[in-house]
């Protein structure tokens, strides 16, 4: 939990994170993006496949990429994250470390980059996605898809039993340095679940991540709540803090804060002080990967998710999912563009 010491003199302006305030407050700026998930989970029917599928069963035969970002720019956000890899394991890019991946599939266009020309091309500004729950790579690991039974063995030293390998940490690094160092310049690196990954090793993580993207803002998922809370054990380091399927909270009870609604942004944390926006992270249907009859969620519901996460001061990463021909269905176009109708004559 985040903790509360006196705060050295020298972060009380500037604050002790990497990045300056107003290089987050750029990001913030951007207010609005799209979450894209694409993978083979959509073919798998689920959203934690088990990795078994074989890599030909992804076989998107209209793949657009394109298409994806100008629905990005014609929705009016500035920003969109790519599932790079997913906990299937399965990798958007030709991977060195693996044969898990587009190379050997149906369809072997290196989606990862593809995404980043097309952003490049639009306006957008790019991130990528990188699950640490890997259900195909295991190294030994434990994850959260094995029998309850099975991680109850090993206690709830992290995550309720589940954990990853030294191995596995190696092999996590080596696909993070081909997605940041064969990509050009990625704005966001969104790591999720990160509490399968020990403190030390996401602190080498974070470090070597701001080493190859020294601009990129770094995400580790906070999971689902309202972001009032910064779980260090299983989220620490990041940049931001996520509000995955949640809103930030209307009244903050901070100690010494003046109950102005919000996400709150200055958190002090074992006796530094830090700026940590936030991010909302939500589906613009129920699910985050592409399944039959999943139809977008009302307009109502849609604007007001908009509303109230940029009214509480944090970003909205509202996700749409690519269907098995490799495009964003129409119905979630549609819908998007009268979300931005709908915010446009909020003037």
């Amino acid at each position: 939990m985040t903790a509360h010491h006196p705060v050295p003199a020298a972060d009380r302006d500037r604050g002790a994170q990497r990045l300056t305030p107003r290089q987050l407050q750029d990001w913030e700026a951007l207010r609005y993006g799209m979450f894209i998930h694409c993978g083979i989970n959509a073919y798998d029917g689920t959203e934690h496949s088990l990795g078994r599928l074989p890599p030909a069963r992804y076989a998107p035969d209209r793949l657009d990429i394109d298409q994806w970002i100008c629905a990005v720019r014609d929705a009016g956000m500035r920003y969109a994250v790519l599932t790079a890899k997913h906990d299937a394991g399965f990798c958007l890019w030709p991977s060195r470390h693996t044969d898990y991946h587009v190379g050997n599939s149906g369809n072997r266009t290196d989606v990862v980059a593809e995404f980043v020309r097309a952003c490049e091309r639009r306006g957008v500004r790019p991130g990528l996605y990188y699950c640490s729950w890997d259900n195909h790579h295991r190294f030994g690991s434990v994850t959260p898809s094995d029998p309850v039974e099975l991680r109850r063995s090993y206690g709830d030293r992290w995550a309720h039993g589940t954990f990853t390998t030294p191995a596995y940490h190696e092999f996590q690094l080596a696909q993070l340095e081909e997605l940041l160092t064969g990509y050009g310049k990625i704005a966001e690196v969104w790591i999720d679940i990160p509490a399968v990954l020990p403190r030390h090793f996401r602190a080498r993580q974070y470090a070597q991540i701001a080493a190859w993207q020294p601009d990129a803002v770094i995400v580790a998922n906070n999971g689902m709540s309202s972001g009032a809370a910064l779980d260090l054990d299983q989220t620490w380091p990041t940049d931001v803090i996520t509000i995955e399927r949640d809103l930030p909270p209307s009244q903050p009870g901070y100690p010494g804060h003046p109950g102005r609604p919000g996400h709150l942004k200055w958190r002090d944390i074992e006796g530094r002080r830090y700026y940590l926006p936030g991010e909302v992270c939500d589906t613009i249907s129920r699910e985050w990967f592409h399944t039959e009859n999943d139809p977008p969620r009302d307009d109502a519901e849609l604007l007001g998710m908009w509303l109230t996460a940029t009214a509480r001061g944090a970003n909205f990463l509202l996700n749409v999912p690519v269907n098995l021909h490799g495009l964003l269905p129409e119905c979630h176009l549609a819908a998007l563009q009268r979300l931005r109708r709908n915010i446009d004559r909020l003037g």
